[in-house]
């Protein structure tokens, strides 16, 4: 059996050879991501497979495993590592290779297998690396499963009985890109721009978005995990911005980005203008509730006030809530209340039956976009944009937080506000008119304005977000007042990226 794992070893050692390391910071609300090897290493990755499969055993769940890595120098080794504390766990592991995240997911359908187990850092820098869990297909691990297996892992409580057995599933990829394509190839033809940063996608994307019947103009499309322009982050404005920038060059309908493991997309109009996923998801809600009136939806707590006011929404009955931000919560939100589509902020959409299978896949929201405009051949992607109320909004900014006290800090912010509502003290000139505090703290003005401050559940950052839908001014002097706020946190560092 191995040794419980340590959280001190240090590379270049003995120990580091001989032991598992495991840093439980490592541990997020429904995902799992390290440093690597700083924060873990290989045999540290045995025992979360083993412990993967001693989790599965205690839930009563059939042992089976879709594993996949994304395009990351170490992501085949840390699959393989994990891959082995699985298969000592006595489970069976069907290894799909080279992956998209949303094609493990697909897998899971495919081969009949309950569990998964997708090797990828997502959109984090190099030298990030995690892990996507599930047992329930289409969800993916929540706080519960999370937290039982971090219990699992750092007191050593994983059972080795072995009897695993390794599948290779050499044709996965096809399988997958078939099952998107075999459908009617759109009548509009449409001139795409496909950017994928150097990602996993640049394998995938270009080759389902022809088959759909797309010009596609392929950009940062060749495998490089080096990432050398930026990275693959449809949520990184270098990254919008190079998708503009080839939109008009070659004159294209639109630009899909896609991140590194091709769960989220991110979108730039005809005329070059980035629309953020949620306004995208309003546009796409329209679309939808014309065809199924009455339509249920659900956005995250990040995303733009358009999906209860928009009038075209509340024309084709459709209603939508707020829920937490995070793929896991949004997933099994939508599909537990049966909406026909959630939406995230961060690109992340998810379609349930009759439009998809509930889990997230940006080459799936790229074809939605694409069957939007077929569906409007005398509109731009410009004009659809144009044609929502107009609101002014930020792109998603992110302080830097250290994980053991990010949750701090956000509680201070929430006391902060809630002391101020409550005393009746105006933030940026005016009242506040609500606190929504499902998630972090959503600061809501008297004119609708609002600021979210949340911690986020992957990296070690705050999340900031601000709207307002009547000035831009009014946007900038609320995310001031935030940052005010957060500047005066020692705890609290650099932004990414600010307004």
């Amino acid at each position: 059996m191995l040794p419980v794992p340590r959280a001190d070893l240090k590379p270049n050692t003995a120990e580091f050879e001989q032991l598992p390391l495991v840093k439980p910071t490592g541990f997020r609300e429904y995902d799992a991501r390290w440093l690597f090897p700083d924060e873990i290493n290989l045999m540290g990755l045995n025992t979360i497979g083993l412990a993967l499969a001693t989790l599965a055993d205690e839930r009563g769940v059939p042992k089976r495993f879709v594993v996949g890595h994304d395009y990351r120098w170490y992501s085949s080794s840390v699959k393989q590592a994990l891959m082995t504390g699985l298969l000592a766990g006595g489970a069976e592991v069907y290894d799909i290779g080279l992956a998209l995240s949303p094609m493990a997911y697909f897998a899971q359908f495919e081969l009949n297998v309950e569990g998964v187990a997708m090797v990828t850092a997502s959109h984090n820098d190099n030298g990030w690396t995690g892990i996507k869990m599930g047992i329930e297909r289409p969800l993916t691990f929540g706080p519960d499963e999370m937290a039982r297996l971090k219990e699992i892992v750092l007191e050593g409580q994983y059972k080795a009985p072995g009897g695993g057995k390794y599948v290779f599933v050499p044709d996965m990829a096809e399988r997958y890109i078939k099952a998107l394509t075999d459908r009617p190839k759109l009548k509009r033809r449409l001139r795409v721009v496909a950017a994928c940063g150097n990602g996993t996608a640049g394998t995938f994307a270009p080759r389902v978005l022809e088959a759909i019947g797309c010009e596609v103009i392929p950009l940062d499309t060749k495998l490089d995990h080096s990432f050398p322009r930026y990275n693959p982050n449809p949520e990184d404005m270098k990254m919008l911005h190079a998708m503009a920038e080839a939109v008009l060059q070659h004159k294209a309908d639109v630009a899909f980005g896609f991140d590194g493991d091709g769960d989220r997309c991110g979108v730039v109009d005809n005329e070059g203008e980035e629309i953020f996923a949620d306004k995208v998801g309003v546009m796409l809600a329209r679309d939808i509730s014309a065809i199924h009136p009455n339509a249920r939806f659900v956005a995250d707590v990040k995303s733009t006030g358009l999906f209860k006011t928009d009038p075209v929404l509340k024309q084709n009955g459709a209603q939508t809530d707020y829920w937490k931000t995070g793929h896991s919560y949004m997933k099994r939100y939508s599909f537990e209340t049966k909406a026909l589509v959630g939406f995230e902020k961060s690109g992340h959409f998810f379609f349930n039956p009759p439009l998809g299978r509930g889990y997230d896949d940006g080459l799936v929201a790229a074809i939605a976009v694409c069957d939007m405009l077929d569906r409007a051949p005398d509109k731009s992607l410009a004009d659809l944009r144009r044609a929502l109320p107009k609101t002014w909004q930020s792109p998603t900014m992110s302080p830097h937080c250290p994980d053991e006290k990010k949750y701090e800090v956000v509680d201070r912010v929430v006391a902060h506000y809630q002391k101020l509502k409550a005393e009746g003290t105006p933030v940026a000139g005016q009242k506040i008119a609500e606190l929504i505090t499902v998630n972090g703290v959503r600061v809501v003005l008297e004119d609708g304005t609002w600021g979210l401050v949340r911690a986020s559940s992957n990296k070690p950052e705050l999340v900031v977000v601000v709207e307002s839908p009547t000035s831009e001014e009014n946007m900038r002097a609320i995310f001031a007042d935030i940052d005010g706020v957060l500047s005066k946190m020692p705890e609290v560092g650099e932004y990414n990226q600010k307004i």
